[in-house]
């Protein structure tokens, strides 16, 4: 059973996401869509991770910008720009229903910005 209080519980279902995102879109026809839903979902547990190791309360939002406002205010200082956050808080949603699909770009994109907050949110976890 996992814990919400615990860092590592958040950033091994963060882990999860990613290993998804990444595995999603290998092979003749990746899925762009939801290898750009799981590198958000990846990207905004490990987010999570952080404050929940500061003991930070956050809103239950898929906003990356948000969560990492909140993170910026509390000590931890990703120096992750809004823009490409807000790119791949997008993914929350709208990759997850028809309507625009994800390109082959967008998903590298997404994969991308999960892969820097994942080093960045590891790192500061203190995982290798």
């Amino acid at each position: 059973m996992s814990d919400p209080t615990n860092p590592l519980d958040w950033a091994e279902y963060a882990e999860n996401d990613w290993e998804a995102a990444k595995l999603l879109f290998k092979g003749k026809k990746p899925s762009t869509t939801v290898t750009c839903y799981h590198a958000q979902q990846s990207a905004e547990k490990y987010l999570k991770a952080m404050l929940v190791a500061k003991k930070v309360d956050f809103p239950k939002t898929h906003d990356l910008s948000t969560i990492n406002m909140i993170c910026n205010n509390n000590g931890i200082f990703t120096g992750f720009s809004t823009e490409s956050l807000t790119i791949l808080t997008d993914h929350a949603v709208t990759a997850r229903y028809p309507g625009d699909m994800p390109t082959i770009e967008d998903a590298k994109e997404s994969l991308e910005i999960a892969k820097a907050v994942r080093k960045f949110a590891r790192q500061w976890l203190g995982i290798k």
